[in-house]
């Protein structure tokens, strides 16, 4: 379907010039953003020979940019050889059309560079589907203008019924070929997230889960590998994952939680990849806790944390407590100035998120703190009960043997009392899992009501600016 120039040229292999047009914000913002699109440009393997900057107050409808900058842009281009131009804002289809005119160059989009990348690095099924879907959703509305140029009717008759070119019949073709493509892949992909709804309710009814969530780069995937057994791949850039991998995380004194390493988020993420992503992001949506990892040493990390606030309540994830780990102390003194001090920028972090925790992936800085504070939400609230455990049941046995602190035992004909101070959730976990027994002499989930009675009336919790990341219960 694709015509023109746009087949011709495989932006992984040119040479490219940025545009960037500030139509309000900050001067830090535009240049962090600017920043960005190199980073993905370079991720998609694009070679970066030069960035056109321009201040307007509204975009210009026909090119975005101003006629004298258009032209400015086309002498670029030929002095520089670049063969794409890419910009940092959204553009329309007509608009994009106009520029190839007038530059003679492929004209993309801070979306479609952000598609190639998810395109070429999507391993699995899932993620691969995703990434079709939100591609043909991006290219559907812009099957007009790929087709104008042969919209043309002879004769200076009138555009209608019975009369249209062929430009609107293949048009209309490939507006079918599109819906149909679409409905397919979107019944294969249903089918894979239906099962994948199910592991992921099924682990989190029988494990106490977390889910690493992050900017791009934030280092998730490292600290993932730190905690665990490791095998996800990480690397120093954009998207290095891509699906959702899933392991055991030791967190001392018998106890474990599953955890998930996720897909970084950027700013201006393509509106068709978040909702195509929702289920990858499926385990930080029903996960039991939230870390989100904040590259602390990127001049950038304000945005990016309100980015990933923003991802994060968009998505649903609002129920469950989050945890802001500060990653990449090790660097700080490095990416400061001296008169900044890293001490400084540091403390201002704490001081907007007091409950955050500074850490180092790559050091081990602060992942104890970190594992007592998960651990201290794993067991949740502590109560000091006696359990009535039938011999024959051996795994809940030995569950609290292991696992909770155990003041006295008696044996009885068939069952152990054990008097322990147990955590609810530890309590919920047993007895999802089967256990055989009674708590403070009252059948198990009466004994739990009765340790731990529901709440009169409880309002949902909302998601707020200034406790997105408090602990909680």
């Amino acid at each position: 379907m694709e015509t023109g120039r746009h087949a011709e040229v495989d932006i992984r292999v040119e040479p490219a010039v940025l545009v960037g047009v500030r139509l309000g914000g900050t001067d830090a913002e535009f240049e962090a953003s600017l920043d960005e699109l190199r980073s993905l440009a370079e991720t998609a393997g694009v070679r970066v020979v030069g960035t056109l900057e321009q201040r307007r107050v509204a975009p210009r409808g026909k090119t975005y940019i101003g006629k004298g900058k258009v032209e400015e842009l086309a002498a670029m281009c030929r002095e520089l050889g670049a063969r794409v131009v890419i910009f940092d804002n959204e553009l329309a289809p007509s608009q994009i059309q106009e520029l190839e005119k007038e530059l003679s160059v492929k004209v993309i989009d801070r979306s479609e560079v952000i598609l190639d990348i998810f395109a070429n690095r999507a391993t699995t099924k899932q993620a691969q589907l995703q990434v079709e879907i939100a591609q043909l959703e991006y290219t559907a509305p812009r099957l007009r203008a790929m087709w104008s140029h042969l919209g043309q009717v002879t004769g200076g008759a009138p555009v209608g019924v019975g009369t249209r070119g062929p430009g609107e019949q293949q048009l209309e073709i490939d507006r079918r070929i599109v819906k149909a493509k679409l409905d397919k892949l979107r019944r294969e992909l249903g089918e894979i997230e239906a099962r994948r709804t199910r592991e992921v309710r099924q682990r989190r009814e029988e494990h106490f889960t977390a889910a690493l969530v992050g900017y791009t780069n934030a280092g998730k995937s490292s600290l993932f590998n730190r905690l665990t057994r490791g095998g996800a791949y990480a690397a120093d850039k954009l998207f290095a994952t891509l699906g959702t991998r899933v392991e055991q995380w030791n967190l001392g004194g018998g106890n474990a939680a599953m955890l998930s390493d996720t897909v970084g988020f950027v700013q201006r993420l393509p509106h068709h990849l978040v909702a195509s992503f929702r289920a990858t992001l499926e385990d930080a949506i029903a996960s039991h806790v939230i870390l989100v990892v904040l590259d602390v040493a990127d001049r950038s990390a304000r945005m990016q944390f309100d980015t990933v606030t923003e991802v994060l309540d968009e998505i649903g994830a609002i129920e469950q407590p989050r945890i802001l780990l500060l990653n990449k102390v090790d660097r700080l003194a490095g990416t400061w100035s001296p008169s900044d001090g890293p001490d400084r920028r540091l403390q201002e972090w704490l001081e907007r998120v007091p409950d955050a925790i500074p850490i180092s992936a790559t050091e081990g800085t602060g992942l104890d703190d970190l594992a007592a504070r998960v651990l201290g939400l794993m067991k949740g609230d502590v109560r000091a009960c006696t359990l009535r455990v039938a011999l024959s049941d051996g795994r809940t046995v030995d569950f609290i043997e292991k696992r909770v602190p155990v003041r006295e035992r008696r044996w009885t004909e068939g069952h152990v009392e054990l008097d322990v101070e147990i955590g609810r959730r530890q309590l919920e976990q047993l007895l999802a899992g089967g256990a055989r027994m009674s708590i403070d002499g009252l059948p198990a989930h009466e004994g739990l009501r009765a340790l731990w009675p529901p709440p009169a009336q409880r309002e949902p919790r909302r998601a707020r600016p200034h406790d997105s990341f408090a602990v909680g219960e």
